[in-house]
């Protein structure tokens, strides 16, 4: 049975992808709190926070073509690896660059959970995923800017 967003588990989905926020939001404020220093230490962990999140994201795709019997399964498993492999180049380039890279790599992971969610049943989590693409693609481009 497809986990319901009025379902207890519904409501922890959406706590706690409300809290993973709090890092993205959280580093791109401080950016512009911290001494000139300190900055660089606050874009690395902007950055790999990112980089983690857009390898959750491509992770999904793994688990969508482990559980499905689809036209998608090669797509999904090829999809999947492909956030992680840009992410992991964005954490190594300076953070004016990488954030911006980040920020098109979150905004692609979106676009196609949005063309391949609803074949898999997730379609009701499309509202929360585009919020969440939403702060953290800002969060990027905040802390771009200020790098």
């Amino acid at each position: 049975m497809p986990l319901q967003l009025e379902s207890q588990e519904g409501r922890w989905v959406h706590r706690l992808g409300y809290a993973g926020l709090v890092p993205f939001v959280g580093n791109a404020l401080l950016m512009f709190l911290v001494t000139e220093d300190v900055v660089p230490l606050v874009a690395i962990a902007l950055t790999s926070y990112g980089a983690v999140i857009a390898s959750f994201l491509g992770g999904l795709h793994w688990g969508l073509a482990l559980r499905q019997d689809s036209e998608l399964r090669t797509f999904h498993l090829l999809w999947g690896v492909i956030p992680s492999l840009v992410a992991w180049v964005a954490v190594v380039m300076p953070a004016y660059a990488g954030l911006p890279l980040l920020s098109l790599v979150l905004l692609a992971c979106y676009l196609v959970d949005r063309k391949t969610w609803p074949a898999a049943g997730l379609r009701h989590w499309m509202t929360l995923r585009f919020r969440l693409t939403v702060v953290s693609v800002l969060s990027c481009l905040l802390g771009a800017a200020s790098a």
